[in-house]
């Protein structure tokens, strides 16, 4: 057979075989074709390869261009097999006269032709290919080649329909077509915007795999996507602001890029413009607030300028869209907006470094208000139909934002919304498989591609907390949260996540949003012991809190980084127990002596005598692990001390107990081992507070402290209650 034969053969697209129009056509029901039924019977009994061609090039002559349908194609298929293509494929030499690479190029049309069958694109025989076939994409050669172009174009083909198989994405990744798509991509060669094109469809299916097996290759796509983009003048700029946000990794963003994209993200929204043209880049602006908080803006006036038109555009879209009642909302679009105010709730609230400067906070504290009553509004609309939408649970998500740091503002309202708040909260609390897979799509509508860690995205109420912790301090938004049973809903949630930190977890794994809705819950449950005691006394699910508090402590004090929740674990239970202690389980049992015995640990081992240079005497000073977080502890600490005090008197075990550990003995060494200057008058007051009631509640504790020098150590410290107890047989 001769070259031009070959030729003809590799060009089989005009005849009716090659990829490009390998489309379902006229569908021939009356009956085969005799004429194409006897030259696939010649194809199929064909003894070499010069029959073979001769065979192909008689079909393509019987079948019209696009008149190949899919029982036709399956028909060419079990006529040629797989053996024939392959070998056509790992040629590597081609006839006399021929270019190299034109029996590759027939190989890639047949296998092209039979992708189009999406049975036979997920054939082993077809995956095992993409390695081969990932080569071609970045093999040099002729741009002007025509059969080259064609044996691109039908390679992107096959590759797409791989990638269109439900497993196709992973075998792609496997085979290393990501990196041969950004290379031929970045070479800008024939067919790099089909390369892009499919990059996207991989990137949308399988980030994390992307990324894991081409970083370094998909960064450079995103330097040039980036360049691209602050450089844009025309319409591309626009286009761009859809394909970036894929783009951008899930670990650091180069900075580089983060230069060029908040350029040509300001040059765009300092314009005026159109919905479809704006809403691109608010999108990436959220995607890019998502990844990297304030880190993208920079420094100085014209950050600060462009973080307030950010957040000023996006609280007037959450308005236009949430105010009119019955218009349609374009959810991807206020989600996004809802990140960017985020940032602006974030900025605004920031003491040091904020980009903002205080007059343009409080403009934007104003306009946000606006924006968060449009959200409320919204929300008062949302019947139960609704309550598992993605985007009612992104609307609860900024507010609970906003209520974390303002509560003063739209009380009213806010009031109103609560009932709805918790009712909306306990669905997702009690559907908790739901709520995992309502998360996910949150993630995607909202400004990312990217699934959420294993934290408990969908978890309605750890977003909620924050702002129902200063709820709880007023009495009329307490009242609401009570009579809607959230005390109840949070004592479950609380026990719930308390699982995930028990042993038998892998505590080093657990997100940091676990310790912080303890760490929160705790925060209401002080604030309800301490405004409404009357409730503690009589629900029960805080008999069940105080019984998990108690088997709890012993071991949480002795883990090593946790000591603020043991902080918070150890003075919630002391003050519940003050209310509870008529409770059987506060009667001595083992676990309420575990408990204040883990208690006392704490409390007593906050301060310690520490030597001062050309002192012959020691001053008081905090203990190291106390010292890093004293500003967040001392209160805890101090309410602590005082729970403890209040305790004595109520359990009539406790102060041997705390004779046996030896705290008002070593307390009192302590005292007399540095200067009294060193002691701070409050913290006399909180020792001499257990002291005295320890001294009262038990003879062998007075006897003790006398013993440890308590009367003279009383005298120093001005303790006079301390002292006339200690004198008193």
């Amino acid at each position: 057979m001769s070259c031009c034969d070959l030729a003809a053969a590799g060009q089989l697209g005009k005849a009716g075989i090659m990829a490009s129009d390998c489309e379902p056509a006229l569908n021939q029901a009356e009956g085969r074709n005799p004429t194409l039924e006897r030259y696939l019977g010649a194809l199929r009994e064909a003894k070499n390869d010069s029959e073979q061609f001769a065979a192909l090039l008689l079909v393509t002559k019987a079948v019209k261009a696009g008149d190949i349908d899919a029982k036709t194609r399956r028909r060419i298929f079990d006529a040629v097999g797989f053996t024939f293509p392959n070998r056509l494929l790992t040629s590597k030499e081609a006839p006399d006269g021929c270019p190299d690479h034109v029996l590759r190029a027939l190989g890639v049309a047949l296998l092209a032709c039979f992708c189009s069958d999406p049975e036979l694109a997920a054939h082993p025989q077809v995956l095992n290919k993409i390695p081969i076939l990932s080569t071609f994409l970045t093999a040099r050669g002729d741009p002007d080649d025509a059969a080259r172009r064609s044996m691109i174009d039908d390679t992107y083909q096959c590759l797409t329909a791989v990638a269109g198989t439900p497993r196709g994405p992973r075998h792609l990744i496997a085979g290393g077509t990501v990196s041969a798509l950004c290379q031929a991509y970045l070479g800008h060669g024939y067919g790099f915007d089909q390369a892009l094109a499919l990059l996207v469809g991989l990137l949308a299916a399988a980030e994390t795999q992307c990324w894991k097996e081409a970083e370094p290759d998909l960064l450079a796509v995103l330097r040039g996507l980036s360049e691209d983009f602050q450089k844009a003048e025309d319409a591309s700029k626009f286009e761009l602001c859809q394909l970036l946000p894929l783009f951008l990794p899930p670990t650091t963003v180069p900075s580089e890029c983060l230069r060029d994209l908040q350029a040509g993200l300001a040059r765009i929204l300092g314009s005026k413009l159109s919905s479809w043209q704006r809403n691109p880049a608010l999108k990436l602006a959220a995607r890019l607030a998502h990844a990297c908080g304030s880190d993208w803006i920079p420094a100085g006036n014209s950050g600060s300028k462009f973080l307030a038109l950010l957040v000023n555009l996006a609280c007037v879209e959450v308005r236009l869209a949430l105010e009119e009642t019955g218009t349609e909302v374009k959810e991807d679009v206020v989600t996004a907006c809802y990140a960017l105010m985020e940032l602006g709730i974030q900025e605004c609230t920031r003491c040091e470094q904020s980009l903002l400067k205080e007059p343009q906070k409080v403009q934007l504290v104003s306009i946000m208000k606006e924006a968060i009553g449009a959200v409320i509004h919204y929300l008062q609309q949302v019947g139960s139909e609704k309550q598992k939408e993605p985007f009612v649970f992104a609307s609860v998500r900024i507010l609970g934002a906003w209520l974390a740091e303002e509560t003063s503002s739209l009380r009213k309202e806010v009031c109103q919304l609560l009932p709805f708040l918790v009712r909306y909260a306990k669905t997702l609390y009690e559907e908790a498989e739901e709520t995992n897979d309502l998360s996910q799509q949150v993630a995607t509508l909202a400004i990312s591609p990217t699934t959420p860690g294993p934290t408990w995205p969908g978890d309605a109420l750890r977003l909620l907390l924050p702002g129902w912790c200063h709820l709880t301090v007023e009495d009329g938004p307490r009242e609401i949260l009570i009579k809607e049973g959230a005390p109840s809903l949070l004592c479950k949630y609380f026990l719930q996540q308390w699982e995930l930190t028990s042993p038998g977890h892998d505590t080093s794994v657990l997100p940091d949003s676990v310790e912080i809705s303890l760490q929160t819950c705790c925060h209401i449950f002080l604030n309800l012991v301490v405004t409404a005691p009357g409730l503690i006394k009589r629900d029960a699910c805080f008999t069940s809190l105080m019984n998990t508090l108690m088997t709890s402590l012993p071991a949480l004090v002795q883990q090593q980084g946790r000591l603020l929740l043991a902080a918070n674990v150890a003075t919630l239970g002391l003050l519940m127990a003050r209310l509870l202690s008529t409770s059987p389980a506060l009667q001595g049992t083992p676990a309420s002596r575990g408990f204040f015995a883990a208690a006392i640990l704490f409390l007593s081992q906050s301060h310690v005598a520490r030597a001062t240079p050309g002192s012959d005497q020691a001053v008081l000073a905090l203990s190291s692990d106390y010292e890093g977080i004293w500003a967040d502890l001392q209160e805890l600490w101090f309410l602590g001390m005082q729970a403890f005090t209040g305790c004595v008197p109520l359990l009539p075990w406790l102060a041997p107990a705390a004779l046996r550990s030896r705290w008002p003995q070593e307390l009192l060494q302590l005292l007399g081992s540095v200067s009294p200057n060193s002691v701070k008058p409050e913290m006399v007051a909180a020792y001499q507070g257990v002291l005295v009631e320890l001294a009262r509640a038990n003879r062998l504790c007075r006897e003790a402290m006398r013993l440890q020098a308590g009367e003279e150590t009383a005298s120093h410290y001005r303790m006079a209650a301390l002292e006339q107890c200690l004198s008193e047989p």
